[in-house]
């Protein structure tokens, strides 16, 4: 069966100003790299912006409202770390939106991947860290919609901690979140995760791959999930300008690895999404996040 794979152009289509540190080209750079290695232009199924009451649904209703009018405040707007643009409303509503269709598509075909999410450091009444509305938990909502999915488990492993998601889903019984994520990095202030584990500074591949599966074994002690989310963050890379993490690039393919056989194991269907990746050198970025479609099967 072939891996749905779920990609927009204007997920890479937001005016920045010079120099500024989010790596917007990224995406469209791993959907050009995905055919490059064969993968047919066909195979990207796009998603629609995520409807308004939607978002309302789940989070803040002023908070949404004032974001997506422009009425949020300045200060708000610098935690956020974008500049407010309509531009950004459209590319952050089809993002969350993908990643909620890769969640449907998951329950579908078994695994899906998106070529975006992981916004992880939004909150319910506050974006954070280039992060404006929440679609990890979002997503694991959609996929409790159905009547199939009772128990979502989000695996997060992006560099930093999940900290918007964990905030989220700490009254959600049916939904257990995972967190490894550098110890000394962003956010300052962690939230509880159901699993945290803070790594240090300059942890290498052995430690981190022997942490991930002692932590997945113990989630599944704790935990029996009908779905798995998966954010696989690459900032964890040795070369990552915000990481701090010595993970190498065949590191990050093993970790991805690790947590598609948990779901082959468990039967469960997966979504997962590319999370963050901070390298200024956008090919070499690229190369560290086409690890997440070897390991998935997309490509050899």
């Amino acid at each position: 069966m072939t891996t749905p794979l779920v990609f927009h152009p204007i997920y890479s289509e937001l005016d920045l100003p010079e120099r500024h540190r989010f790596p917007i080209e990224k995406y469209v750079g791993i959907r050009d790299e995905l055919v490059k290695r064969g993968v047919a232009n066909t195979r990207f199924i796009k998603p629609t912006p995520v409807c308004i009451s939607e978002l309302t649904s789940y989070f803040d209703p002023r908070y949404v409202d004032e974001l997506t009018t422009g009425a949020l405040d300045k200060k708000a707007m610098r935690r956020i770390g974008f500049p407010w643009s309509q531009q950004l409303i459209e590319r952050t509503r089809t993002a969350v939106a993908g990643t909620c269709l890769t969640a449907k598509l998951a329950l579908e075909h078994g695994k899906a991947l998106n070529l975006t999410g992981g916004y992880h450091h939004a909150f319910a009444e506050y974006g954070s860290g280039f992060c404006l509305f929440n679609d990890l938990y979002l997503a694991a909502k959609t996929m409790q919609n159905t009547a199939a999915i009772e128990n979502v488990l989000i695996v997060d492993l992006d560099v930093h901690q999940g900290d918007g998601t964990a905030k989220l889903a700490e009254n959600d019984r049916d939904i257990f979140t995972l967190s490894i994520h550098g110890e000394k990095n962003f956010p300052y202030r962690k939230q509880h995760s159901d699993i945290d584990i803070g790594l240090a500074k300059g942890t290498e591949d052995d430690e981190y791959l022997n942490t991930l599966e002692q932590a997945l074994t113990l989630v599944v002690r704790q935990f029996q999930p009908d779905a798995i989310i998966y954010d696989a963050g690459v900032d964890v890379h040795v070369n990552d300008d915000l990481g701090h993490l010595n993970i190498s690039t065949q590191g990050v393919y093993e970790r991805d690895r690790q947590v598609f056989a948990l779901a082959e194991r468990l039967g469960v269907p997966i979504a997962a999404v590319i999370g963050g990746g901070y390298q200024r050198d956008i090919a070499a970025l690229v190369d560290v996040h086409i690890q997440l479609y070897r390991a998935a099967g997309v490509i050899n």
